[in-house]
């Protein structure tokens, strides 16, 4: 068949390892994405240690993904697909799910040229976890290739933390609002430019972009008058329901310190604080191929992971801050039942609906901007940004480089002001007591376009 015949040509380009390091990341917006694809999947008979390092097709599914997220193969089955953030999708259809990375590949160790009609090889597995097997997609509208600079690569890799240097900073975002304050912390003194990406989240091959959540609607605003002005998951009833803050280090595994953070105030909420673990966020970034350890990754792919391979306590593999290989372990795995955006998408979340899933079903883990030079110096109050500019049509994608946990919101008695209450992976002494607040229902430093939420099974 036709399709077929196309293979052999992509071949070659393909048969690549797909762990997260071996990976280019991409720059794919929703627009490249949508439209007409070819799924070529290899034999339905592998499991979850998988690695789908290339593919040996021998089938073809044709999906079309539709605006918003909406999915249809050639039989006529109707399922979901969301993008996620810039360089992944995933599709739910016909009981199987298919994720995969998008394409791209180095220039001159400096650019990086993403082509988004065709991807790595990925994983596919019906909704009951068997039967799985390695697929890659191509897009049968060819989409333009796309060109940009290694932005992790341009930073200013001499550069290291002062002082004198905060002080500077702190002076100049005192000065310019009285919404919150900045101060100079003494752990960030010595560490380099690569050492602060990390902590913000490591590498993102991507441009500064800021996008609007989903608008409210008229039936949201509605449920949104009958919710609790304040809510604190630390502090309900008395009781609280937040495992205790932690700190990261110089490692970029903020996005499996939320993931972990998120599950584990979730045991606690559904055992009614009987179980109270601290989940090993070293176990999580040695084993997932989906995310890339210190250098960095997505909160919501480790969530996948949590569904294929589960999670163990810390006490099985304590955080050491540093890449690690992936040991094999008799320790008790602990599954999610599902994870998805709030909203059901990439692209679909908004204040709102964050409220209503951090009430009905615990804490919820974000993704932010914390590489402006003012979030390292917060202190106290309701954190503004003081860069990044917003764009209004529909572009789901936000730069975000920095992954936390809301755990509840409220306003300010005196100014009205709203906020979300945040914990953040840096530490107890920084901001006020390891949390801080920061606007609500503006997306401040992206917060409000791409929170997402797991189910764990105590």
């Amino acid at each position: 068949m036709k399709e077929l015949l196309h293979i052999a040509a992509l071949a070659a380009l393909l048969s690549v390892a797909s762990a997260w390091t071996s990976r280019v990341h991409p720059n794919c917006s929703y627009a490249d994405i949508e439209g007409s694809w070819m799924f070529y999947e290899g034999e339905r008979n592998l499991n979850n240690s998988a690695q789908c390092l290339s593919v040996d097709p021998v089938r073809v599914t044709k999906v079309q993904l539709y605006y918003p997220n909406q999915a249809t193969d050639q039989f006529g089955n109707v399922g979901t697909w969301t993008l996620l953030y810039n360089n992944a999708f995933e599709v739910l259809i016909n009981g199987r799910k298919y994720f995969t990375f998008s394409y791209a590949e180095m220039i001159d160790n400096y650019f990086i040229r993403s082509l988004c009609n065709q991807t790595y090889p990925g994983w596919s597995y019906d909704v009951t976890l068997r039967h799985w097997s390695c697929f890659y997609g191509v897009k049968e509208t060819q989409t333009g290739t796309k060109l940009h600079a290694d932005n992790f690569k341009t930073a200013q890799n001499n550069f290291v933390m002062t002082t004198e240097y905060q002080k500077k900073f702190v002076r100049e975002i005192n000065s310019k609002q009285n919404s919150w304050k900045a101060k100079a912390y003494e752990q960030f003194n010595g560490k380099t430019a690569e050492e602060m990406f990390r902590m913000s989240g490591g590498r993102r091959d991507i441009p500064v972009e800021k996008p609007q959540p989903s608008a409210v609607t008229e039936e949201q605003r509605k449920r949104a008058s009958l919710l609790p002005r304040h809510w604190d998951w630390r502090n309900v009833d008395g009781v609280n329901y937040v495992s205790p803050v932690r700190n990261q280090l110089s490692c970029g595994a903020c996005y499996a310190f939320a993931v972990m953070g998120m599950l584990e105030s979730r045991l606690r909420i559904r055992t009614n604080n009987t179980y109270q673990p601290v989940l090993s966020v070293q176990d999580a970034i040695d084993c997932s191929d989906l995310v890339g350890g210190c250098d960095g990754g997505y909160a919501y792919q480790l969530s996948r992971y949590a569904l294929e391979q589960g999670v163990v306590e810390e006490q099985c593999r304590p955080y050491n801050a540093n890449n690690g290989q992936c040991l094999a372990n008799t320790c008790d795995r602990i599954y999610v039942s599902d994870y998805s955006f709030v909203g059901g998408y990439y692209g679909a979340c908004n204040e709102v609906l964050m409220q209503e899933a951090l009430l009905n079903n615990g804490p919820i883990a974000v993704g932010m901007v914390a590489s402006s030079y003012s979030f390292p110096m917060y202190s106290g109050g309701i954190y503004r940004d003081l860069q990044i500019s917003a764009r209004s049509d529909f572009y789901p994608f936000e730069y975000t480089d920095h992954a936390v946990i809301i755990v509840g919101y409220g306003e300010d008695a005196e100014s009205g002001e709203k906020y979300w209450i945040v914990k953040n992976s840096w530490g107890d002494t920084w901001g006020e007591e390891g949390y801080f607040r920061i606007r609500r229902g503006t997306n401040e430093a992206s917060i409000e376009s791409d929170a997402f939420e797991a189910s764990p099974i105590p």
